[in-house]
């Protein structure tokens, strides 16, 4: 539960909260209270250790935190009644247990930011310069997330040690270092937000959290949000069924993953799917009835020892042992390609994956480029994409906030020096993808057979606006 009170520095409340003149002590209260409990659990889950052998489960912490907040609120308000002094108003007691709990079990001063579902995107440079985006595209800077950077930096921790024993089901949980020697950090919030740190190498510790508000979403819902037309629904749902090779290019925040999951959810249930990502994030094993059979594997660093990593590329050669119908790709962003284009080509087809791309002409080079990662030549390269990749889906994100698909490419062939392709919507006036060159007879007779209507694109053709309504 989130809580509305947040402690403050320098008198102003976290995450952009405001406080009513004369409840500054509140403030201090929750402070008392959180050190207490803290001091406290440390106690008891040293204890629960020392006498079974084994840590104290995620759950039995949480019985015991809030445990802990009831008995320290008791002793507070007696020690106050003693003092002659008025113990607290049971709406003021219920918002500082609130924000206690908050701060031990959930993510303290970040809490009430992730509980706002109108916010897309969250930043911090230190702990006291914060901003946010919301949905809307507008961005505005909010109060400090924790009283002192080092209090941010055990904030984080905690997250990544709360995120690895969720990935463990709380047994042998992964380790999450962040640290000076391990700097950078990278992990899944609880609901599905996507979380990166870095510290030591910058002034400050800093943050940027990602957070996908349809975590569930289909093709028929982007067109409710206009973010295709019914002929681009039509052509992409066809292109999944017919069992394309496709990547969503875009650059950052322009929908690519949501674009992943939409795609996704034509994939019939019968069929094995594997994810491959660095950090999870696409979450379609979360959906039983329509993605039943789902692997969803994520790349690891080295430990302190400096073993045990395992790569996007290992995860590849992995995933392909899984008898997998269909591999997704979370995102395509280094020497991995080379698997990639491998299994698209050679029977993964209907195979998925994103890519950061200025445009949908710009996915080539950065294939190339990092296929030269992996030590392949440019011509290598283009053929390899010629013969694995069938359709690039392009997302931008428009100056009104709203993100659409700006062009959808097919790719035809290649002779070497480069990756022929026809550009069958292409960018409008305003950036909407608009019909553009005729594809090509072989990927019409595939739409066609997987239940595409192609008269679709010559009434888009034809009509205002390109297929979008007004």
């Amino acid at each position: 539960m989130s809580s509305p009170l947040a402690p403050t520095l320098n008198g102003q409340l976290l995450a952009g909260m405001l406080q009513p003149a004369g409840e500054v002590s509140e403030i201090t209260v929750v402070r008392r209270i959180r050190r207490d409990v803290a001091e406290r659990l440390t106690r008891v889950t040293r204890a629960h250790e020392a006498e079974t052998g084994v840590p104290m489960s995620a759950a039995a912490q949480q019985e015991a935190t809030k445990s802990l907040i009831t008995e320290a609120l008791d002793a507070f308000a007696t020690e106050e009644m003693r003092a002659g002094r008025p113990p607290l108003r049971p709406d003021v007691e219920s918002r500082v247990s609130r924000a206690v709990e908050d701060m031990l079990l959930g993510a303290g001063g970040l809490q009430p930011l992730l509980a706002d579902e109108s916010i897309e995107g969250i930043t911090a440079n230190g702990c006291d310069r914060v901003f946010v985006r919301h949905a809307d595209g507008t961005r505005k800077r909010v109060g400090p997330i924790a009283d002192s950077d080092a209090e941010m930096v055990a904030l984080i921790r905690r997250l990544a040690a709360d995120a690895g024993r969720a990935e463990a089901d709380g047994e042998g949980a992964e380790e999450r270092r962040w640290d000076r020697a391990s700097p950078e950090l990278n992990l899944q919030l609880p609901d599905g937000s996507r979380l990166h740190a870095i510290m030591s190498v910058t002034r400050r510790p800093a943050l940027s959290i990602r957070r996908h508000r349809y975590v569930k979403v289909t093709l028929t819902e982007l067109e409710q949000l206009a973010t295709l037309n019914p002929v681009l629904r039509s052509l992409l749902t066809a292109a999944v069924q017919a069992r394309l090779n496709v990547l969503v290019a875009g650059q950052t925040n322009a929908g690519k993953t949501t674009m992943l999951r939409a795609l996704a959810s034509v994939i019939p249930p019968d069929e094995r799917i594997v994810t491959i990502e660095d950090t999870y994030e696409l979450a379609l094993d979360a959906d039983e009835e329509l993605h039943p059979d789902v692997v969803p594997m994520q790349a690891r660093e080295a430990n302190v020892e400096g073993a045990g990593a395992f790569t996007m590329s290992q995860l590849f050669r992995s995933g392909l042992r899984m008898s997998p119908d269909r591999v997704i790709v979370g995102e395509v962003r280094g020497n991995e390609v080379i698997p990639m284009l491998n299994a698209m080509s050679q029977g993964n087809d209907g195979s998925l994956g994103t890519i950061h791309a200025s445009s949908s002409a710009g996915v080539f080079k950065k294939l190339v480029l990092y296929a030269a990662q992996a030590g392949l030549d440019p011509a290598t390269t283009n053929l390899l994409v010629a013969e694995s990749v069938h359709l690039i889906v392009h997302l931008a994100l428009t100056d009104t906030g709203r993100r659409v698909v700006t062009s959808v490419r097919e790719v035809v062939d290649s002779d070497g020096t480069g990756v022929a392709s026809n550009e069958i919507f292409r960018p409008g006036p305003d950036g909407w993808a608009v019909p553009g060159a005729p594809p090509s007879n072989a990927l019409v007779q595939a739409l066609a057979a997987a239940g595409f209507d192609p008269s679709l694109l010559d009434q888009a053709r034809s009509a205002p606006g390109g297929g979008w309504s007004s």
